[in-house]
């Protein structure tokens, strides 16, 4: 299946970029190919290849790329019916693109993680195409995990990411995330509280919770982002808090489109700690209490928590934690105490590699062949 975003065929593909799933795997592949774009190389010779089920299916063609989809869906970590289901798909993906690789005979692949990566890679490598792959958490992914083992060349955004011979690139993020100027209120800091593209319960609960205890706060604000699947639990709980003499600056939205102005007015984050995440967090320069998501795969959102909390960028509370009672003087506290405020944003700026796509494009182009 094929997303057409009025490109033409005539000419061969340069690079194939293959991954997807979440934001985490999408949007940095979408810089580096927006690099690679700004290099010179045509639009029309990238393409993409992702799953139906993922973001990529309609992030990627909105960029203005072609994107191939395959069948896929990720594994669960029992055995279950829909185990099977997913097993059958990996072997179909494959066999496609096996089939694909050949037809486009990319002189790249770049593999950045998800549930086409794999197959994707697998193919290029059964085809001796060279292959780049980007590992954007502290804890690799099976999937790189495995490429590096096939011999491609591996790219890690955080220092200490144990695949063999990688380097420390960065990871891509988006060219208004780097260009943010940071300019958080001193008299009234502003508490960014979000939990990643569909939002996190936990944390939303967490945040109402303070609703109740700052209600009568007109020295701070808060702006949450619920996420779509919990906006409209949260918007009702928050009406039914809600008093007439309330002095607290609330804002609940169920999206956000323009987070790069999120991060410029933010004294303070709380939010999970995926690798977009913790990666736009610190190009902006963001002092963030991070509360992990325990399921994620390998644990690697603690991981990606770690990194930012040695280098006293950030606060790690681990999930069964984030409750009021746990984050409200943990919040006041550093909200308070803007002298460490601004030492963390440091910190996090200290973190920021704002030429990641750039570092993933010069080993993209390394690699390329014929």
């Amino acid at each position: 299946m094929t997303r057409d975003s009025g490109l033409r065929d005539e000419e061969r593909v340069d690079v194939l970029v293959a991954g997807g799933g979440t934001g985490g795997h999408v949007y940095p592949g979408l810089a580096i190919a927006e690099e690679l774009v700004a290099r010179g190389r045509p639009r029309s010779t990238i393409r993409f290849v992702g799953t139906a089920r993922g973001l990529e299916a309609t992030a990627v063609p909105d960029a203005g790329f072609r994107v191939e989809l395959l069948p896929g869906r990720g594994l669960q970590r029992r055995f279950t019916v829909a185990n099977l289901r997913a097993a059958w798909q990996t072997v179909v993906a494959t066999v496609r693109a096996f089939r694909l690789v050949g037809r486009l005979r990319p002189r790249v692949v770049v593999g950045l993680g998800g549930y086409a990566s794999l197959p994707t890679i697998v193919a290029a490598r059964l085809r001796r195409i060279p292959v780049v792959v980007h590992e954007q958490n502290a804890a690799p992914g099976l999937a790189n995990r495995i490429a590096t083992r096939l011999g491609a060349r591996a790219a890690v955004s955080l220092p200490g990411t144990p695949l063999r011979g990688a380097v420390l690139t960065g990871n891509p993020v988006r060219a208004e995330i780097v260009a943010v100027e940071r300019a958080p209120d001193a008299a009234r800091p502003l508490l960014a509280v979000f939990g990643g593209s569909l939002g996190a319960r936990r944390i939303n609960d967490a945040a109402l919770g303070l609703y109740g205890c700052w209600r009568g706060r007109d020295d701070l604000r808060v702006h949450h982002v619920s996420g779509p699947r919990d906006f409209e639990r949260c918007s009702t709980r928050l009406d039914a808090i809600r008093s007439a003499g309330d002095a607290l600056e609330y804002r609940l939205v169920r999206y956000e489109e323009h987070m790069e102005q999120l991060y410029a007015a933010a004294s303070l984050a709380l939010c999970r700690s995926g690798a977009v995440t913790v990666a736009e967090l610190a190009a902006a320069g963001v002092p963030a209490v991070l509360v992990p998501f325990p399921a994620a795969t390998a644990d690697h959102q603690t991981a990606n928590a770690r990194s930012l909390a040695a280098a006293g960028a950030a606060v790690s509370v681990p999930d069964e934690d984030c409750d009021v009672e746990a984050v409200e003087p943990l919040l006041s506290s550093l909200l308070g105490a803007p002298d460490r405020l601004e030492g963390m944003g440091s910190a996090a700026r200290g973190l920021a590699r704002p030429d990641a796509a750039a570092r993933v494009a010069d080993l993209v182009e390394e690699r390329r062949v014929g």
